[in-house]
């Protein structure tokens, strides 16, 4: 499932980048291309530092910040299709991505929370 999440996460971002790269050029679309592109590259190195063997606590502080970006990038794509300069059948796919991710790494972490508190000596223990 890890080797899954790092290869889904790294797609998500270049599919990230790949939306916001085919926006309409101006100040709204720039800004939020930053954002987005930021975000959703967030996404897949948090996540990889996350497996890297860290204690419990480490691998759920991480995964808490994946699950934050990963918001965010529903919240931008949201963003511009309420301000409509997304066209209808080049978002949906990824905004579809973005909740399923957020789903599986909120899943995930309470998975570890409920580990962690079943042995909490056991904060040494790889995730």
């Amino acid at each position: 499932m890890e080797r899954d999440l790092k290869k889904r996460s790294n797609k998500f971002a270049h599919q990230c980048v790949k939306l916001v790269l085919s926006l309409p050029k101006g100040p709204l679309e720039w800004h939020v291309q930053k954002q987005l592109i930021r975000a959703s590259t967030s996404i897949a190195t948090n996540y990889r530092a996350a497996n890297l063997g860290q204690t419990k606590k480490g691998f759920i502080s991480k995964l808490s910040i994946v699950i934050e970006e990963a918001d965010e990038c529903i919240f931008w794509i949201e963003f511009l299709e309420q301000e409509e300069v997304l066209k209808i059948g080049t978002y949906e796919e990824v905004l579809a991505e973005a909740r399923e991710l957020t789903a599986i790494f909120v899943a995930s972490r309470r998975t570890a929370q409920r580990s962690l508190s079943k042995n909490p000596e056991g904060d040494n223990d790889e995730s």
